[in-house]
């Protein structure tokens, strides 16, 4: 056979073995995405079924979505959740991986256990943390109370119900940019390290100017990965605050859950949900061109 018509086998065989994943991926990812825009683009509410077909007005729902306080508040408060969740897990897990980067089986055991809560279902770690700030049984509020240190109900005030979320998350991923950050700093190569210390530099210079460059990359490309994911913090604010007290940790995505589940906006809960796509979309382009140029400009 000839080399051209072993080519083409091998190019049958490939697009053989991979139709039925992409049938299953077009399935449960294309699909749903092309329903939820179609869906958006109409007033479907559950109670008139019949508004699922009409495309009278196509833009109408983007079109209140500016004037729609909530809307707009739900944006923020997922901001407010993201970059301090993320700029915490990214500092913090650096910090575990420059604490644990050391050869001993006490460490490596601490690495094993550090990793615990980012292998447990998010709705677990959601469980977790409201018994954490249960006040009745929590043993938080027992330690607070043994040092005479009154808490308040973290999750149903107004001036921390946000911050509980963050600090749930945060234990929840922090993980994540541990492990990745202590994968980048086993590559080092001793010699640097070794050559700065000879050449005079202490701990606090080695790690500014060998070990920062080294994991830098790492430490954006896991921040990248985290502000993505930060959209998904739904267990945590369904099981600890339900968007309240008031709207203080109603997300977008909560929001667009109320909008079809409680309200019936099948429709608008769709536009809501497309908008905040558009958004983790672009946020993820934009930081991925950053990084490409960087590397261009390096």
């Amino acid at each position: 056979m000839s080399e051209s018509g072993i080519d083409g086998e091998r190019r049958r065989f490939i697009a053989f073995a991979l139709t039925p994943s992409l049938i299953v991926l077009f399935a449960v990812a294309v699909l749903p995405a092309i329903y939820l825009i179609v869906t958006s683009l109409t007033p479907f509410q559950l109670t008139t079924p019949g508004s699922a077909t009409d495309f009278s007005d196509p833009l109408r729902n983007y079109a209140l979505l500016p004037g729609d306080p909530r809307f707009v508040n739900s944006l923020a408060v997922q901001a407010k959740l993201s970059v301090a969740s993320v700029l915490f897990q990214v500092l913090l897990g650096m910090l575990l991986a420059l604490l644990l980067n050391v050869p001993s089986r006490f460490v490596e055991f601490a690495r094993t256990f550090f990793l615990i809560p980012m292998v447990l279902p998010p709705i677990v770690v959601a469980v977790i943390w409201k018994l954490i700030y249960a006040p009745d049984i929590s043993p938080l509020y027992y330690a607070a109370q043994a040092l005479h240190f009154t808490l308040p109900a973290l999750t149903s005030s107004v001036d921390f119900a946000l911050t509980s979320i963050i600090i749930a998350d945060t234990w929840e991923w922090t993980p994540f940019t541990f492990l990745m950050v202590l994968a980048a700093l086993q590559t080092i190569p001793d010699e640097y390290s070794e050559a700065a210390l000879v050449d005079g530099a202490n701990r606090l210079q080695i790690f500014w100017y060998v070990t920062l460059p080294f994991i830098t990359p790492i430490l954006v490309i896991s921040g990248m990965f985290r502000l993505i994911d930060s959209v998904k913090a739904f267990p945590l604010i369904f099981l600890l605050t339900g968007g309240g007290p008031g709207t203080v940790t109603e997300v977008t995505n909560y929001y667009a859950y109320l909008l079809a589940f409680d309200t019936n906006e099948i429709g608008y809960s769709s536009a809501v949900t497309v908008v905040m796509l558009l958004l983790v979309c672009g946020i993820s382009l934009g930081l991925v061109w950053m990084g490409r140029r960087r590397e261009a400009l390096s």
